[in-house]
């Protein structure tokens, strides 16, 4: 049975299960549960167990060094949904301390597989949301790297900071306005476009998208940036066609 099939007690139960066993493994140094769980095919498991991993950190600094001693081993399982928990439950920690798993970041970037690598992307997300400033220098270590797909994991994963503190995202994206590989240029637009919706966005993302030099990218976000004001319509700040409107008065 998977966990949402369960009723609502029996996954409180389990939850509290869970965290039991993993804190019980970190007391004694060992990580047959957390495996385990980890390794579960059920994505909410997963989820319970990272976020235990994540309270765990934050309530117990006695057993950090067992912790991250544990969650550092475990990235070198041969299974991708290993990797891909340990990834999650880094993001976890880092949403508090993000120098005590930085290394688990960089390893995640150029993992195998898309989806431990993927992790890391929302894995910046949050722990961006909450502890942006060292996320933010992380994400400039790779704006310039060679692989394409690096500069556009890096791109999309400083995103959710964006939606509420755009200014501290756009200088970094401006960096990638010149970007020739289309995965990154799309990212990059989709990223203006996400963070130009909420309260009081649009006007920092357009009086900034003035100075890019790309025009042609920026027509493009712009584009982007009205259809989201739709396609968001029930979230948006601003209707389609005050958005229009603000733009074309503005830019």
């Amino acid at each position: 049975m998977t966990f949402y099939s369960l009723t609502k007690d029996i996954r409180v139960k389990l939850t509290l299960k869970i965290n039991n066993e993993i804190l019980a493994d970190i007391k004694k140094g060992n990580s047959r549960n957390i495996h385990r769980h980890f390794s579960n095919e059920d994505t909410y498991i997963r989820k319970v167990a990272y976020i235990a991993i994540g309270k765990i950190y934050k309530e117990f600094k006695v057993h950090h060094r067992l912790l991250l001693k544990i969650i550092n081993s475990l990235f070198e399982d041969k299974n991708p949904k290993v990797r891909q928990s340990v990834i999650n439950a880094a993001g976890e920690i880092a949403m508090q301390d993000f120098e005590t798993v930085e290394k688990l970041f960089d390893a995640g970037l150029f993992d195998d597989h898309h989806s431990v690598r993927n992790a890391v992307i929302g894995s910046m997300k949050k722990a961006g949301e909450k502890n942006p400033k060292p996320i933010l220098k992380f994400a400039k270590k790779y704006l310039s790297h060679p692989d394409n797909e690096i500069r556009r994991e890096i791109c999309h994963g400083i995103e959710l900071r964006g939606r509420t503190h755009p200014e501290d995202i756009l200088p970094l994206l401006k960096k990638l306005q010149h970007d020739k590989t289309s995965r990154v240029r799309n990212t990059l637009i989709h990223v203006l476009g996400q963070i130009a919706y909420k309260k009081g966005c649009l006007e920092t993302v357009i009086a900034d998208l003035k100075n890019w030099e790309n025009k042609e990218l920026v027509i493009e976000a712009i584009d982007e940036i009205i259809d989201v004001h739709y396609r968001y319509r029930t979230f948006a700040i601003l209707s389609q066609d005050e958005a229009k409107k603000y733009i074309e008065a503005h830019f």
